[in-house]
């Protein structure tokens, strides 16, 4: 049995709009990023391309050290 509809691709947000930036000091950005457990969403669930996806990884992990955002969501 096939399939009756193919998925649309996601398409990375920060590749179509090249005015948005990831900063580490954009909380409101990243929580879309972070799950309600206080984890990195993965690559497949944000629909970022990978350039962006690490960049977003590494603004979690620098809002994090600087107390911006939680290690955990307890």
């Amino acid at each position: 049995m096939q399939r009756k509809f193919r998925p649309r691709k996601k398409v990375c947000a920060f590749c179509s709009d090249k005015n948005k930036k990831i900063d580490y000091k954009d909380i409101n950005l990243l929580k879309k990023y972070v799950s309600e457990r206080g984890k990195i969403l993965p690559r497949r669930a944000t629909g970022a391309c990978a350039k962006h996806q690490r960049e977003i990884t590494q603004a979690i992990k620098r809002a994090r050290q600087v107390a911006l955002l939680p290690y955990s969501a307890e």
